[in-house]
């Protein structure tokens, strides 16, 4: 399966800690080629999809890869998570890259629950409720909804323990491999960020100084037409993927999918809520800390 024109890095994840953000800027450099699909999935076998793509569609996401494009990526935030993603890139595309971009894992949490329940993929929208189901979630159980097809998704407990994830990955990859941003930096000063990833992939600036942020909170004009938004551009890159062809959406669901959403200001996490996550998360914040030796000491403080 290897071939010149198949990935050669990853943004492996995390959900809602800026990988769309950063696949939509690298997409437009002149010599990074990225999937025009995110989140294809392809190698993380051991979570549950409705409909797999197969290898011929997904050799035909990077068709248009030209000997110009030194570095090709695609995205897909759920391979940190699978236990079976990365060992499997290992096998089939060795020496590959790893990106991954973490945050504190209580406001991880809260944004995945909200993106999940905008998606039709959560239907319980009150957070702490569906955070409560987390443990029976991990387990098959648990007022699963229609569009899910991996209940461990919805393991908002599981998900959000980036240092475990982390800590696996070392284990598997070498670290020279392995690059990991900080949200919090993002934030702080994209351009120098952006430059570390450049710099990690072996491709030069490109001058970038435009980092708007994509893929922020939004809301649902309508919950009814986005489940049929959903339906129909999973059941679009299905038959696409099945044909061969590579399994990008068109223009009408995109259009309508941007048009069903709008910018919201996320409402705070209840300070008892946050008291709970971060008591929750607090051990694996300070093994984050460990692997990327640095103090995070502000993500388990509640002011």
């Amino acid at each position: 399966m290897i071939q010149s024109k198949l990935p050669n890095f990853f943004i492996i994840g995390a959900p809602k800690c800026g990988t769309t953000s950063l696949a939509t800027w690298l997409a437009e450099h002149p010599n990074i080629y990225m999937s025009p699909w995110k989140e294809p999935r392809y190698f993380d076998w051991d979570l549950k999809a409705r409909a797999r793509i197969t290898p011929e569609a997904y050799r035909a996401l990077f068709a248009d890869a030209g000997p110009q494009h030194k570095a090709v990526g695609e995205a897909t935030v759920w391979y940190l998570y699978s236990r079976e993603a990365v060992p499997a890139i290992e096998r089939e595309l060795p020496g590959s890259k790893y990106i991954v971009m973490v945050r504190n894992p209580a406001d991880m949490a809260y944004s995945l629950h909200e993106q999940l329940t905008l998606n039709k993929v959560e239907h319980i929208k009150n957070f702490k409720k569906a955070w409560d189901m987390s443990p029976l979630r991990r387990d098959g159980k648990g007022f699963l909804p229609l569009f899910v097809s991996e209940p461990r998704l919805l393991d908002y407990q599981s998900v959000c323990k980036l240092g475990a994830q982390l800590e696996r990955l070392y284990s598997i990859v070498p670290k020279e491999r392995i690059l990991v941003l900080v949200l919090d930096d993002l934030k702080q000063d994209a351009r120098r960020e952006y430059l570390r990833v450049l710099s990690f992939l072996e491709v030069p600036d490109d001058g970038r100084n435009d980092f708007s942020v994509r893929n922020p909170a939004k809301r649902a004009r309508s919950y009814f037409i986005q489940g049929l938004i959903t339906v129909g551009m999973k059941t679009e890159r299905i038959v696409k993927s099945k044909l061969g062809r590579p399994p990008v959406c068109s223009e009408f669901w995109w259009n309508l999918n941007n048009w069903n959403k709008v910018p919201i200001r996320r409402p705070p996490l209840p300070l008892e809520v946050r008291q709970e996550l971060v008591s929750y998360f607090k051990d694996d914040i300070h093994k984050l800390e460990q692997i990327l030796d640095r103090d995070l000491s502000h993500w388990y403080k509640l002011n």
